[in-house]
């Protein structure tokens, strides 16, 4: 009797494990459904803006924080590490920030504090107007600091 008490209970088991696995794809699936359509309410590509961030002068600033604002609001705010610096420095693309903005004339600005290459700690602050249009807008801020004085310089580029 208590072998097929055993049997019984082994063949419960397993159908138990099979409707958990149906479960769990179910539930994955909806998941993937839920985010695409979060992405599609939070971000619509119409009024998307995405903000980049890229070394020009890869070895002449070593990176220690970047704050981004959009029309005065903060928006993004980033420590760097010494592997994302390395990223960078060997010509990654850092994704600063992406949202809504309607579309108009807007003032993006950005504090950068880095150490430059002559051991000068600096902190600079760079506004960047810009109009945004229908459609997504991507901005390229791009680092650059020369010597001699290895003055941090922004510049903001839209790419197409």
């Amino acid at each position: 009797m208590v072998p097929v008490l055993l049997a019984a209970k082994t063949s419960v088991a397993a159908g138990l494990d099979e409707e958990l696995e149906e479960l769990s794809a179910k539930v994955a699936s909806h998941s993937e459904d839920v985010f695409a359509l979060e992405q599609k309410v939070l971000h619509p590509a119409n009024t998307r803006l995405a903000v980049f961030l890229t070394l020009q002068s890869r070895d002449a600033l070593d990176l220690d924080s970047v704050e981004l604002f959009v029309n005065g609001q903060p928006v993004a705010s980033h420590l760097y590490s010494d592997r994302e610096r390395t990223s960078l420095e060997r010509g990654g693309i850092q994704q600063l920030f992406t949202g809504n903005l309607e579309n108009g004339e807007h003032e993006l600005k950005t504090v950068i504090t880095a150490r430059s290459a002559d051991d000068d700690f600096v902190r600079r602050e760079s506004t960047h107007k810009f109009r945004k249009r229908p459609g997504v807008l991507r901005l390229q801020m791009s680092l650059e600091a020369r010597a001699p004085d290895y003055e941090p310089r922004v510049s903001f580029v839209e790419w197409e």
